[in-house]
């Protein structure tokens, strides 16, 4: 009997080795930002999921809140200010930021484009973000839209978000 013939299936798949080379993983726009799914939730059993994410010099994302998963930042490109919770804080790359869930945060980019990884624990999240978002045409931030999106598209995107445990709760902080 071989020693994966009692796991679950979720571990069997979470112990197989997997790689993806820079410019690979599923590309989607999404809010204004280039996310690459580099590692599923389906790949690692659930533990989680982690996306790169490309933003604009300038970009400012609405406070919102995880309720289902913890989200770990990691600052490749780019100097960039988080606020999670009450905290403002001034990241550049190698910083590292924690948010736990149930805690609203956001981010803006104060000089970029930036370029990060977001590690999702547990995974689901990514899923949500494959529905809210739209495959990209190309590996670069998406142009931006002429006109904000109407009420019934933020309806959408909302119920989209709240079936994976995520609420917009405001605008960008600094607003």
């Amino acid at each position: 009997m071989s020693s994966t013939e009692n796991q679950p299936r979720e571990e069997i798949n979470a112990s197989r080795t997997f790689a993806h080379e820079p410019g690979e993983g599923e590309a989607l726009w999404w809010f204004g930002v280039l996310a690459t799914i580099k590692v599923t939730g389906e790949q690692t059993g659930g533990r989680y999921a982690l996306l790169e994410i490309l933003a604009p010099d300038g970009y400012e994302g609405v406070l919102h809140v995880h309720h289902f998963e913890d989200e770990g930042f990691y600052i490749l490109e780019g100097e960039m200010t988080f606020y999670v919770g009450e905290q403002t804080i001034k990241a550049h790359p190698g910083s590292f930021l924690f948010g736990p869930k149930d805690v609203p945060h956001a981010f803006t980019v104060d000089s970029g484009p930036a370029k990060l990884l977001f590690a999702l624990s547990p995974a689901g999240l990514e899923a949500g973000i494959r529905e809210m978002g739209e495959p990209a045409r190309s590996l670069t931030v998406p142009p931006q839209p002429e006109e904000p999106p109407d009420e019934a598209e933020m309806e959408r995107l909302a119920a989209i978000g709240a079936r994976y445990g995520a609420e917009i709760v405001g605008p960008p902080p600094n607003q």
